[in-house]
């Protein structure tokens, strides 16, 4: 679990990154769940879109992928997630939080 200051500064990092995932119409499905896991993994900061389309709201799929994967919400604004999740890997230079 992140503390506040924490979350504050991972969302001003999150802010200057793009997409690099989208989750559609069938909502979190394990092949979404097992990508986006592979990115934490790799990135330990992660921007996700949740198209139109989606039968879940932004928040229940942000809240679905944190539960599945042991990540934490960041933020949920408009149509796009930020999720954390300290990586495993070593010699990997971690984001060093406050």
């Amino acid at each position: 679990m992140i503390t506040t200051k924490q979350r504050a500064y991972l969302r001003g990092l999150g802010n200057a990154l793009d997409s690099v995932m989208q989750v559609g119409k069938e909502g979190v499905t394990e092949n979404v769940a097992t990508s986006v896991n592979l990115l934490l993994e790799a990135r330990e900061l992660v921007k996700i879109n949740v198209l139109k389309n989606c039968d879940m709201s932004t928040r229940e799929v942000a809240d679905a992928l944190a539960e599945k994967l042991g990540a934490d919400v960041v933020q949920v604004i408009g149509l796009t997630i930020i999720l954390y999740k300290r990586s495993t890997r070593k010699n990997f230079k971690h984001i060093e939080l406050i």
